[in-house]
């Protein structure tokens, strides 16, 4: 009884991953338990990549947050993790010091072009 309990993880994952992609028969959910937790391994077809990610990755951020709460409930720790399919084109992530936005320079320092003397004499006070 216990194992079933332990995999309503798992389950969960390949219910809602077979789903939402159009090829449901090359969904693969892995299970593995260490002294992290529980790591779900999942495996798509190429194709279907999007449509598990989402756009800026709210569908897979959205599944990661409901096997946190199965995991709560089971007192467990559950990560998902989301293999990249072979042959892959996604273009390889940029170092952190590209992603940065662009450090706007200092301006430098310009002499002025009067003393404050002569700029309060400018005034006519």
């Amino acid at each position: 009884m216990e194992d079933e309990r332990r995999s309503h993880d798992q389950e969960f994952v390949e219910y809602v991953v077979k789903s939402i992609v159009d090829h449901p028969d090359d969904v693969k959910v892995e299970r593995t338990i260490d002294e992290m937790g529980v790591l779900i391994t999942l495996t798509v077809n190429p194709e279907d990549m999007g449509q598990v990610i989402g756009r800026q990755g709210a569908t897979a951020k959205s599944v990661r947050t409901l096997l946190r709460v199965i995991g709560a409930k089971n007192n467990a720790r559950v990560n998902l993790k989301i293999n990249e399919p072979e042959g892959s084109e996604r273009p390889p992530r940029p170092a952190a010091e590209e992603t940065a936005a662009p450090k706007e320079s200092a301006p430098a320092e310009e002499k002025p072009s009067q003393s404050v003397e002569e700029a309060i004499d400018d005034l006519n006070l």
